[in-house]
């Protein structure tokens, strides 16, 4: 089964544009994350309705971060992108005659009732900032290792 990669995906684009110095095009941040801007688009729509992100049209134009990255978490940025599910696991029926799978569905729905709300915390507890410490603290140390920007991604 094919997991759902919307919040990865725009994390990646987040980061790419606060550490960006001009504004970047659907174009450059499909290049990134190897797909179409179409979909870039289509998915940061709901992060310019937030106001944590702009765009801008004509040359020059395109995406930028407009939000402090202190105050916004990755569970914003989750709900941001349409609380897509983290679970690709259910029950094999929701209403089932069956006591046993009735006992079944409550003990699975429990767990992972638990299992959202710890990762739901988790997400509110980590913000864009965070995330752009850590990058920076990596590119730091492969500066020091290899002398040089990535190879992939050269404008960072």
């Amino acid at each position: 089964m094919r997991r759902d990669s919307k919040l990865s995906s725009v994390l990646h684009v987040l980061l790419h544009l606060a550490h960006s110095d001009h504004p970047m095009t659907s174009e450059d941040m499909a290049r990134f994350l190897d797909t179409n801007p179409v979909l870039v688009r289509r998915v940061l729509a709901g992060l310019r309705e937030r106001g944590y992100i702009s765009s801008n049209r004509g040359h020059g134009g395109g995406w930028s971060i407009t939000c402090d990255l202190a105050q916004v978490t990755l569970r914003d940025i989750y709900e941001a992108v349409g609380a897509p599910p983290f679970f690709a696991m259910g029950n094999r029926t929701e209403s089932p005659g069956c006591l046993v799978e009735q006992v079944v569905n409550a003990s699975l729905g429990e767990a992972f009732d638990e299992a959202e709300a710890l990762l739901m915390r988790r997400l509110g507890h980590v913000s864009l900032a965070d995330l752009s410490a850590e990058f920076n603290r990596k590119y730091d140390h492969h500066l020091a290792q290899h002398g040089g920007p990535h190879h992939d991604h050269p404008e960072l």
